[in-house]
């Protein structure tokens, strides 16, 4: 017997209509090339969405053709994202951090059939404009006095775009499980992978989000998306800000300078935002060096790569409580968000920063498991570490235009690449990629364990473990550090600050120290970039 209510397709579309009608005054601040404090409305962006579907229906393109991105948060990019993907095109958003032949390599595998492109990265373009092989024009972020002069093939401002357009639009009715939006992983290992998420998958990722123990946001919150748009929805902000009436601040190209964003912060009342460490350790850092503090701060999410101590402490300081969240491209992203349970509350300082730093519980509409080498169930008792795999309806079941084969996904769960444990109340810890795991004398050792007790030395600003051969264990981990401005910390001082924090076997022989520690382009560490600079280092 089926149910007797009404159908109803779950689209972005819908997330559009009811923002619009629900919350058109809210405001969308936003600091852009032309402009420092740009200031709209959900209402008028909405309008100037349907004034670009209008454009966009101009340019001979049919459902489901992909239109691409390369451009910093800001209001331009938040109506991209409403008129591609509710006009029936793929938002393909494109990292430009990526090196120009990943860039190559993503369009043309997409297909790409326009290219919306902030002016910042119009001679990124230039480079290789040559050869993308199926775009027809691009389209600069800008208005008409600030259009750069361009070697770009058929190339339009985007004002210019859509200035005589009206803001009235026939928006089709979309099947729910049609494509929205695009986006590639990082490429790490191999050529990026794209993850082509669906309308339905979109709204029912931006409803578990937002559910009260997980973002639990809504009109009164002020959210600063300092995770850029560029990179899985912005953590899916963008629709969630719009569902719940919050006020959006997008830092635009000024997302990782701490002096920035601390002024972004206490002029707009920013009281939730969204980004990796590196992010906060730059706010933290310019918040101690000036005496300054972010009072409307409340909340910050942090994700991308393990949470430091020291950086939690430290916002603590600041009266901003720190909660890590987990995910994947493939995800949507969110799987896991970090909120104490009730009694966690009067636990000992130690033991609430011990669950604090782990990824987080579980949030709903996400399976989880760990599995032993032979696919073998693990118990959740915070101890068995095992392969982390997922399922659920905002986990993609294969990549664009690849072999099912290579999505990872044995017995309908996708291998997520990380090891975990997950204890008895359901919080998941990350103990390593499966391909940064150390194995020392046959036994494992967690790079992030150690990264994270260095961390906690007050003259460490980043750190980074590796493994490396060794004659007698196999392997041993190696301590790459960058000192703290102004600090001197020895070699000797560093490794034996570890002693007691974790296992004696763990600690690493030797610690080098560099002037930088290379990052992915979405800003984790490369660990891949760690072995090739010390491929012949050996003890």
């Amino acid at each position: 017997m089926l149910g007797d209510m009404m159908p109803g397709a779950l689209t972005i579309t819908s997330i559009m209509d009811f923002a619009r009608r629900v919350f058109p005054t809210t405001e969308i601040v936003s600091v852009t090339a032309d402009n420092p404090r740009h200031r709209t409305t959900f209402g008028e962006a909405f309008d100037r969405a349907g004034k670009l579907a209008n454009a966009l229906a101009k340019l001979g393109l049919e459902q489901g053709d992909r239109i691409a991105t390369l451009a910093w948060n800001d209001y331009r990019h938040f109506e991209l994202y409403y008129g591609i993907s509710c006009s029936g095109y793929v938002c393909h958003t494109i990292n430009p951090r990526l090196f120009p032949e990943q860039i190559v390599y993503i369009a043309n595998h997409a297909e790409d059939q326009w290219v919306f492109v902030d002016p910042a990265f119009v001679p990124l373009l230039e480079q290789v404009q040559e050869q993308l092989q199926s775009v027809r024009g691009y389209v600069v972020l800008c208005s008409e006095a600030s259009m750069p002069e361009t070697g770009l093939a058929n190339a339009q401002c985007y004002e210019t775009l859509i200035a005589g357009e009206s803001s009235d639009f026939a928006w089709p009715e979309l099947d729910e499980n049609s494509a929205s939006s695009l986006c590639y992983t990082s490429g790490t290992t191999g050529n990026p992978k794209g993850v082509l998420y669906s309308h339905r998958s979109t709204v029912l990722h931006c409803l578990g989000t937002n559910a009260g123990d997980v973002l639990g946001l809504a009109p009164n919150e002020v959210i600063m998306p300092v995770v850029p748009m560029f990179h899985v929805n912005a953590w899916g902000t963008v629709y969630s800000a719009a569902v719940s009436g919050s006020k959006l601040v997008f830092p635009g190209p000024k997302m990782g300078d701490g002096e920035t964003l601390a002024a972004l912060v206490n002029e707009e009342q920013v009281t939730f935002a969204l980004g990796v460490p590196t992010v906060w350790l730059a706010m933290v850092n310019y918040l101690d060096a000036n005496g300054a503090s972010v009072p409307s701060f409340k909340k910050a999410v942090v994700g991308g790569a393990a949470c430091p101590l020291s950086l939690m402490q430290s916002m603590d300081k600041y009266g901003v409580t720190i909660h890590v969240g987990w995910g994947m491209t493939e995800m949507s992203p969110l799987g896991t968000y970090n909120t104490l349970l009730p009694w966690m509350h009067d636990l000992p300082d130690e033991e609430k920063y011990n669950y604090r730093l782990k990824a987080g519980r579980l949030i709903y509409g996400v399976e989880m498991r760990i599995v032993d080498e032979d696919a073998n169930e693990l118990p959740w008792d915070g101890k068995s570490s095992g392969r982390l795999q997922v399922r659920g309806p905002w986990v993609c079941k294969s990549y664009y235009r690849m072999d099912k084969s290579d999505a990872h996904l044995p017995d309908g769960w996708f291998d997520t690449g990380d090891v975990a444990t997950i204890d008895q109340h359901g919080y998941m810890a990350i103990t390593d990629r499966t391909k940064d795991v150390i194995k020392s004398g046959g036994e494992w050792i967690s790079s992030i364990d150690v990264e994270n007790a260095a961390m906690g030395h007050p003259d460490v600003a980043e750190a980074a473990v590796i493994g490396v051969p060794h004659p007698k264990w196999t392997e041993r981990p190696l301590l790459i550090v960058v000192k703290r401005a102004g600090a001197e910390p020895s070699k000797d001082e560093l490794l034996g600050y570890l002693d007691g924090k974790i296992a004696k076997w763990w600690i690493p022989e030797d610690c080098v120290f560099v002037d930088e520690i290379p990052h992915t382009a979405t800003g984790k560490i490369s660990k891949k970039d760690l072995r090739d600079e010390f491929s012949d280092y050996s003890y």
